[in-house]
C-alpha cells in the first residue's frame, strides 16, 4: 500500500513578534502606573479629610466574568455622609498617549478607580468564574486603604473504593 498524503503537517514558519519587546513594554507601563499611585492616594486622602470625611467603604462582588462596585459609604466618624461634589486631580496613563494625563474626577470616582485598581493589583480575575466579594476601607485620618477579599471556589473530592 502506498500512502500518497503527508503525515505531518508543514512547519509554522518562525514568528515574527517580539515577545520580549511586549513584556518589556508592559512591565515599564506597569510600572509607571504604580508610580502614579502614591500622589492619586494623597490627593484623594487631603480632598477626604478637606471634605470632613474620615472613611470610606466599599463593597464589591463579582462571579460569572462580571464583577461591579456594589456601594461606596462616605462617613464622618459614626455618621453616614454624603460625598461632596468636590473634584480633585487623578492622574491616569491613557492607552494611546504615553503621556501621564491628570483628569478632574470627583472624591467618590476616584475612590472607585483606586479599588479597582488595588483589585486588579492584588487579585486579578476577582471577577472570573466563582467570583469574589469582599470591602475597602479607605481610611482617610490614618492614610491607608485595608481590603478584605473573600474568594469563592468550587470544591471536588475524589474517593476511590476497591471491594
Amino acid at each position: 500500500m502506498t500512502q500518497t498524503e503527508p503525515t505531518l503537517a508543514a512547519p509554522l514558519r518562525p514568528s515574527t513578534v517580539d515577545f520580549g519587546a511586549i513584556l518589556a513594554a508592559h512591565a515599564e507601563r506597569t510600572a509607571r502606573t504604580l508610580a502614579l499611585r502614591p500622589g492619586n492616594k494623597d490627593r484623594l486622602f487631603d480632598g477626604l479629610m478637606a471634605a470632613g470625611i474620615t472613611h470610606v467603604t466599599v463593597t464589591f462582588d463579582g462571579a460569572g466574568d462580571s464583577g461591579q462596585i456594589e456601594s461606596v459609604g462616605a462617613w464622618s466618624g459614626e455618621t453616614a455622609v454624603e460625598f461632596p461634589a468636590t473634584k480633585i486631580a487623578y492622574a491616569a496613563l491613557t492607552w494611546d498617549d504615553p503621556a501621564v494625563e491628570m483628569r478632574q474626577l470627583s472624591l467618590e470616582d476616584v475612590v472607585e478607580q483606586l479599588a479597582y485598581d488595588f483589585l486588579s493589583d492584588t487579585h486579578g480575575g476577582w471577577e472570573n468564574n466563582d467570583g469574589a466579594w469582599g470591602e475597602f476601607c479607605f481610611d482617610a485620618s490614618a492614610r491607608c486603604i485595608h481590603l478584605e477579599f473573600n474568594e469563592r471556589f468550587t470544591s471536588s473530592e475524589l474517593y476511590t473504593h476497591d471491594f
